[in-house]
């Protein structure tokens, strides 16, 4: 598992291209609540979006993810674990306000990035009744 990247793997750098082309900046593998210890693989901090680009396999995607036949027992709950911490990630950070985007590795990167642009684009808007900063 030590083969295993945290940041920059082949998808991710696919859709960050695109993000970055399109004109967003934003930070990579970092905490979007410093106090809460988990990383978001894009943060885009004024318009509090956190993106989390997940790999099919360690993330259980319902499309693509599988548990391995040898050592079962253990690689089930392991993936289950995974899944049950990312609907918790998911939940704290609206609770603090942010917006989450999960991507799947499978997904086209300009599809994902498109998704990403609007997500942003939309949380940066100011909202209707309040005047720009």
């Amino acid at each position: 598992m030590q083969g295993n990247r945290r940041r920059d793997t082949t998808p991710e750098l696919a859709v960050r291209r695109l993000v970055h082309r399109a004109g967003l900046r934003y930070r990579v593998d970092t905490r979007p609540i410093p106090t809460l210890n988990r990383r978001a693989d894009l943060v885009f901090s004024r318009a509090r979006v956190a993106v989390f680009i997940d790999g099919c396999f360690w993330h259980g995607c319902p499309a693509h993810g599988s548990i391995p036949r040898t050592n079962s027992a253990y690689w089930h709950p392991r993936i289950q674990g995974n899944v049950a911490r990312d609907a918790d990630t998911v939940a704290r950070l609206q609770a603090g306000g942010w917006t989450v985007v999960r991507i799947w590795e499978h997904e086209d990167p300009v599809v994902a990035a498109g998704k990403i642009l609007a997500v942003v684009l939309a949380a940066q808007r100011p909202q209707e009744g309040h005047a720009p900063p």
